[in-house]
């Protein structure tokens, strides 16, 4: 739902770049792995929850907690 602060394999704070992701790599205007390697993403571990995370906060919100 919302990517985490820290990976949790190695412990390097990897949600501060979360938003510069998106907004360089929005409709592909450049490359995943070029976008990765400048904002410091070297570890696979932590590479695997930008191209494995789905943004599903907004979809979820929408539903009423009982």
């Amino acid at each position: 739902m919302i990517i985490p602060i820290r990976c949790m394999t190695c412990g390097k704070p990897i949600a501060q770049s979360w938003e510069s992701f998106l907004q360089k790599t929005e409709n592909r205007k450049k490359h995943v792995k070029e976008t990765m390697d400048e904002l410091g993403l070297e570890r696979a571990c932590c590479r695997s929850f930008f191209l494995g995370h789905v943004d599903l906060i907004d979809d979820i919100a929408g539903f009423k907690k009982d």
